[in-house]
């Protein structure tokens, strides 16, 4: 069986491209080989700046015959119909044949297709590869037609037998297949064949190129990490700043330089930005001070002065560089010394942050009043919580953060510490963004959550309001995100917060901030005065609040609850809790207390996991079903009137003693929301419930046996309904 070698050598490749381009590579060409017959052992896809590379194992020598049998008309069927069936099956009438089937006879036509060469299948496989490459963006080069993410030079296709070595005919707008194979663009220049993956892979090493993104990306952590131990510092991790380095070199050399003691004095995560950012250099870090005190730099080639010319030339960058950050540094701290953190945030009042919501102030204020209501829930100064909402944003005007966005909150956290607040409001500035994913920290301080909680409330009141939900997997203003790190701050800090009413205040007033610009508009030159005496927004808001439909807002606060319950379901889908258990949850009193929610689920999670649990339910949809009939066909309700008198079986006793045990220990639990111990004690009713429904006869002859039976049945429902809706539960 012949080994495949493919090689599609180009100018350089964007770093953030060549991971997918491999995968599509091994995905496209390993598709067209099996879907035209010819099946493989196993394939390895590389890339590096300026190659693709594909190594396919095990290759069929040629694709086998095959024979297809085609099932015509009838042989009584239209001339035209039997004319349409040959020409599209390929075959004469000599050929067919006539096969008896139960609604009379048939034409079949057998259609023998030969087996072909690999060499000509790998050839028009590649080819349309080549054609049809799922590049996010291309160009065409000189006169040709073809496009490819940067040009396209050389194509090397060779199939490689004990026998030796073919190279596959291909011709692709004057670009012919080969077995010649470009070295290091500077050190190795010279060209140089290859006969199989093996010899491909050592002769490119010999010539300074690392085939394997992974291996380049070890030897540049290896290197700089020993690098740092030497010099007794760290270098800070930084994956995909890795994976994008190890994706611009073919030969990488590691080099450490020095950062001027001037820019000693920014915070180490300007220094990390910076150099990140601009230059792609890691950051090597202090581990007994955490400052930033040099970088490392990967090189694309070895040079006779060990990098000191590429070293100094890229630390003459850095210092232009450094020095704009340190120039935006000392800026920001003199306007935030003469006017104030909170003064920073004016030109705020400029910036658009929806053209149906207002500007960022605007928000800014509304977030500053949520805060202030959400801060005795969660034990934040409620003083504190407000100045922390109204200064969390300011930094958003700062000179940092315009040049460099990811910085925002970190930067205000600095500028607040520069402006004399306290710890927990500098930590609200930057705490307050978080968690923005699911592996992301929470923040536990009171103040950082009140601040982080009406912010995301906000956001998501606000787009629910002028309708610009997420639809399907469309989310622009990430706010399936929003909820999600509302979720994780409610539960972490297990809150107990209602939130209906929140969510109603809180869609209320951004219903407000979207109406205001047009009755701002309505008054031109003229502003009314309101009945309560104020004017502006405040008076206009709150008129709103007294004449608005509140129907519609109820009906946006609850489409937004009933979006926060499917976010949580899919958060708790990674502690294997299936929907229909918070669907019988949901179903409860108190399913908009996510905290008491979650709890409830939990509990009722680990009691279906047990044998009495899942044995339980079974019994509990028997009780139900014959209830629903018996209510349905009798036309009264069974969920009174039990007697134990009128018992005529042990079973039945044993049932009577199991409910009046198990209410004893439901209701209280129930009360105390201790869900775990309600569950266990629902789940103690399996064995008498099973030995009743193995025993006896709900339907009995004698109608006063069958409706006390019919109302033990009704308790049994009432009882587990008091814990759960186990209707909702599948199975």
């Amino acid at each position: 069986m012949p080994d495949l070698l493919i090689e599609l050598f180009s100018e350089e490749i964007p770093a953030r491209m060549q991971k997918r381009a491999s995968e599509d590579l091994k995905k496209l060409i390993a598709d067209g080989l099996v879907e035209a017959g010819l099946t493989y052992a196993s394939a390895g896809a590389f890339a590096t700046p300026r190659r693709l590379a594909l190594s396919v194992e095990g290759l069929l020598d040629a694709s086998p015959t095959t024979v297809e049998e085609r099932k015509g008309p009838r042989v009584d069927a239209p001339e035209k119909a039997l004319e349409g069936f040959l020409r599209g099956a390929g075959v004469s009438k000599d050929e067919l044949e006539i096969r008896d089937e139960k609604k009379g006879q048939v034409y079949v036509a057998k259609i023998t297709k030969a087996g072909r060469p690999a060499s000509v299948i790998v050839a028009e496989v590649l080819e349309a590869t080549i054609r049809n490459f799922p590049w996010p963006k291309s160009m065409r080069w000189g006169n040709g037609a073809l496009k490819w993410v940067r040009p396209l030079h050389s194509i090397v296709c060779i199939l490689t037998t004990e026998e030796g070595a073919e190279i596959v005919p291909l011709d692709i707008d004057g670009i012919k297949a080969g077995n010649t194979v470009f070295g290091h663009r500077f050190m190795a220049p010279n060209t140089f064949t290859v006969s199989s993956f093996d010899a491909y892979t050592t002769k490119l090493k010999q010539n300074f190129v690392m085939l394997d993104a992974a291996e380049r990306a070890d030897h540049i952590w290896h290197d700089a990490t020993n690098q740092a131990f030497a010099q007794g510092l760290e270098i800070v991790e930084d994956a995909g700043l890795l994976a994008e380095v190890a994706g611009l070199v073919e030969w990488p050399v590691v080099l450490m330089g020095d950062i001027a003691e001037d820019f000693m004095g920014l915070p180490p995560e300007v220094l990390q930005t910076s150099m990140k950012e601009h230059q792609k250099f890691f950051s090597v870090r202090n581990p007994k001070t955490g400052r930033i005190e040099k970088f490392v730099t990967v090189a694309n080639r070895e040079t006779a002065d060990n990098g000191a010319t590429i070293l100094a030339g890229n630390q003459k960058v850095l210092f232009a560089r450094l020095s704009d950050a340190k120039f935006f540094w000392e800026n920001d701290n003199r306007t935030v010394e003469r006017d104030g953190f909170e003064a920073m945030s004016a030109p705020l009042a400029n910036v658009t942050f929806h053209n149906k919501l207002g500007s960022q102030a605007d928000r800014i204020a509304r977030i500053a009043a949520f805060a202030r209501e959400i801060a005795p829930i969660v034990g934040a100064d409620a003083d504190e919580a407000e100045l922390a909402a109204k200064v969390a944003k300011a930094d958003l005007s700062s000179e940092m953060v315009y040049e460099f966005p990811e910085l925002q909150g970190i930067m205000g956290h600095y500028y607040a510490k520069a402006a004399g607040l306290s710890d927990a409001i500098a930590d609200a500035c930057r705490d307050h963004y978080s968690p923005l994913g699911p592996s992301d920290d929470v923040p536990t301080d009171p103040v950082s959550v009140a601040v982080a909680l009406a912010d995301k409330f906000d956001t998501l009141a606000g787009f629910w309001v002028i309708d610009e939900k997420p639809t399907g997997s469309k989310d622009p203003f990430a706010l399936r995100r929003a909820a999600l790190g509302d979720i994780r701050l409610v539960l972490s800090g297990k809150l107990r917060i209602s939130l209906t009413d929140l969510l109603f205040h809180f869609v209320v007033e951004n219903a407000v901030a979207a109406e205001w610009p047009a009755a701002q508009k309505a008054w031109l030159s003229t502003e009314p005065s309101y009945p309560n005496g104020k004017t502006g927004f405040d008076g206009f808001r709150d008129v709103f609040w007294a004449t608005h439909d509140r129907n519609v807002t109820k009906e946006i606060a609850a489409d937004l609850l009933s979006f926060f319950h499917d976010r949580l379901k899919v958060f708790l889908k990674d502690e294997g809790i299936r929907h229909d258990v918070i669907d019988a949850c949901l179903a409860m009193d108190g399913a908009d207390d996510i905290t008491l929610l979650v709890k409830r689920a939990r509990a009722l999670s680990a009691t279906l996991a047990t044998e009495d649990g899942k044995n339980l339910i079974q019994g509990f949809k028997r009780a139900n079903n014959i209830l629903t009939q018996a209510e349905k066909n009798d036309g009264v309700e069974y969920s009174y009137g039990a007697d134990i008198k009128f018992a005529e079986m042990d079973e039945e006793r044993a049932v009577f003693a199991a409910l009046d045990v198990a209410e004893t220990k439901i209701k209280p639990a129930m009360a105390s929301e201790d869900f775990t111990a309600a569950m266990s004690a629902m789940a103690d009713l399996r064995g008498p419930v099973d030995a009743f429904f193995e025993a006896v006869q709900v339907n009995a002859d004698n109608d006063v046996v069958r409706r006390n039976r019919l109302n033990l049945l009704g308790r049994i429902r009432d009882i587990c309904l008091s814990v759960a809706d186990l209707t909702k539960i599948d199975g």
